[in-house]
């Protein structure tokens, strides 16, 4: 069993920055490959940001590409999703995911495990 945990939304200004940490427990970290997925009311879940297991392959989805930085610490067991120059638009709730795969530089698809979230609102 996998359990992950989002913390770090919260709100902020136009062209604020805020950082979301994932923290990870149970099974090896380092064997999932990991991303954010958010979800805003009446929209589809989108999936922003994804990180290989060894942290050598990114990657954005257009909205977010430029401003957005996914990072991993495989000895921390956390996952990290850096938000610069945040846009009203970018107001959601954040998951992160865990995929399972024995490939290094594997960009998750899917989910086998999924987090609580946490809310990000972008407001003046």
């Amino acid at each position: 069993q996998v359990q992950l945990v989002e913390s770090g939304g919260g709100l902020v200004q136009p062209g604020g920055s805020l950082r979301l940490s994932c923290a990870v427990s149970g099974r090896s970290f380092s064997n999932y490959a990991m991303g954010w997925f958010r979800q805003a009311p009446g929209k589809e879940r989108e999936k922003v940001a994804g990180i290989s297991r060894s942290g050598a392959s990114t990657f954005y989805s257009d909205s977010v590409k430029g401003r957005f930085t996914i990072s991993r610490d495989n000895a921390k067991n956390t996952m990290y999703l850096q938000m610069n120059s945040l846009k009203p638009e970018d107001t959601a709730v954040y998951h992160c995911a865990a995929e399972f795969t024995p490939l290094r530089d594997y960009i998750l698809r899917s989910s086998d495990y999924w987090g609580q979230g946490t809310q990000v609102t972008v407001s003046s």
